[in-house]
């Protein structure tokens, strides 16, 4: 068993106990109130899978095998690895830990996970925060045992002229309405992977179909 602890949009602090998979909600606090309660379990999302390609700066969604989705991404311009106090994209197998932004309008910006009330605009001269959606991910390897506490995000941006570039300091980027639909589709507990090799290579459906010649 092991206690995860995070702060929700609200401040509230809430702890989650996971056991075989499955996530129960502990307690919650207000600041300075402790209230504690338990829910029913929030089963783990077994039917989604991201796979993340840094060779290609694409990301596909399968939902039970089948191709649900293909966006561009940005991964880091530090390249990839997992060491503490690096800038780089971990690689291997991860979980979504967390989701962040619940029904935030696009372009809303974030700072540690918290609405700061900004909402920037797409391409934004200077601009490059957090915004949009959150989804923190934890991993599952020793290669990437570090990935949570280095805040690794799959996460909106301003900067959308740069996706299919690596770009970010770790996290992947997307467009704010990939993120958003990105974020709906998926929940907790799905499974990730970070790869870098071409995606076709793990995709069958993103094989080209061979050109049949009729004689």
């Amino acid at each position: 068993m092991r206690l995860d602890t995070h702060k929700s949009d609200n401040g509230r602090v809430v702890a989650l106990r996971r056991f075989r998979g499955a996530r129960h909600l502990v307690w919650a606090a207000a600041p300075g109130v402790a209230i504690f309660y338990l829910t029913s379990c929030i089963a783990p999302d077994t039917h989604h899978q991201i796979i993340i390609s840094a060779h290609d700066q694409k990301m596909v969604v399968l939902e039970r095998g089948k191709l649900m989705a293909v966006y561009p991404i940005s991964t880091s311009k530090f390249g990839l690895g997992d060491y503490r106090g690096s800038w780089r994209t971990p690689l291997g197998e991860l979980e979504v830990a967390n989701k962040i932004g619940d029904g935030a309008p696009a372009g809303t910006v974030f700072k540690d996970r918290r609405r700061t009330g900004e909402i920037v605009g797409v391409n934004a001269p200077g601009r490059d925060p957090i915004v949009t959606r959150i989804i923190w991910l934890r991993g599952l390897e020793p290669q990437n045992a570090n990935a949570f506490a280095r805040d690794i995000y799959i996460h909106g941006t301003p900067e959308e002229k740069n996706i299919g570039r690596r770009v970010s300091y770790g996290c992947v980027r997307m467009r704010s309405t990939d993120i958003i639909h990105l974020y709906d589709m998926v929940g907790l507990g799905a499974h990730v992977r970070i790869v870098d090799v071409p995606l076709e290579e793990l995709v069958p459906q993103l094989q080209p179909k061979p050109d049949f010649v009729i004689r």
